[in-house]
């Protein structure tokens, strides 16, 4: 019906673009305008001002080889003063944007080990935005922020990484007296596995081997960190031999019955 009437409404936060016979002639503001049609006035579009999000999933490869998704989350808007840029030289501003936020983070990623990526999101996330806004600019957008919302280990490697932390706490916790673990059983088993997993793996070597040198090593380390800590809670840990003596039984009992049940 405004056609008919040559009156066109444009919205808020929205601008759209006039054209005289198929040319560019000027970039309309939020009111009600004249758009006289019989003499070869028509609007091309619309274009939004309002700020718009993009969520980018990016998978890599890390120094170390680890493969990690990389997520990341793309605030951007058009600029009203360049606004026949923005609605003329991208076809597909999502696609344009996706595609430099690939070549960032697999240039920036490669160099990082896995550890590192997870602390150095940040900067990741500037370079991603440092480099859209330079690329942006000129097609007439603004980057209002960049950020890396998620880091996602391949699910093996997450799986090992959790097991490589639980196997950690494991053998320190093995040397504080039963009662106070309410798990022992569990951790027994869990570091069980895992000797025998390693004695499989290096050729002459036995469970036991194994077993004693962790034991014997976080044994003393853990001596040392009570002694070294100037306020902490007092933890009384045996100290005598039969503290790693006892231990260690415990562990030959699951691998016993582990070969048992095998």
């Amino acid at each position: 019906m405004g056609n008919l009437f040559c009156c066109v409404q444009v919205d808020q936060s929205t601008v759209a673009i006039k054209e005289r016979f198929g040319k560019y002639e000027e970039v309309l503001e939020p009111g009600c305008h004249c758009l006289p049609w019989f003499l070869g006035s028509q609007l091309a579009g619309y274009l939004t001002l309002r700020v718009q999000q993009l969520d980018v999933r990016c998978e890599t490869k890390t120094k170390d080889n680890v493969f990690v998704n990389v997520v990341a989350s793309i605030q951007y808007r058009a600029l009203a003063n360049k606004a026949s840029d923005a609605f003329y030289k991208l076809s597909n501003t999502k696609s344009q944007i996706q595609a430099y936020v690939f070549d960032v983070i697999r240039a920036s990623v490669p160099k990082l080990n896995v550890d590192d990526v997870f602390e150095q999101k940040n900067e990741i996330a500037r370079a991603v935005e440092d480099e859209l806004e330079k690329a942006m600019s000129a097609y007439g957008y603004e980057i209002v922020q960049t950020l890396i919302v998620d880091i996602e280990p391949d699910e093996h490697v997450k799986r090992a990484m959790n097991e490589i932390n639980a196997g950690n706490h494991a053998v320190f916790l093995f040397i504080v007296p039963p009662k106070t673990i309410p798990y022992r059983q569990a951790i027994v088993d869990g570091l069980r596995d895992s000797v025998l997993g390693f004695s499989v793996n290096v050729p002459g070597t036995t469970a036991k081997d194994v077993m004693d040198m962790v034991l014997v090593t976080q044994y003393f380390d853990t001596m040392k960190e009570i002694g070294a800590a100037s306020k902490s809670s007092a933890v009384f840990i045996p100290h005598g031999p039969g503290a790693v003596r006892d231990v260690a039984s415990q562990i030959r009992d699951g691998l016993l019955q582990a070969s048992l049940n095998g």
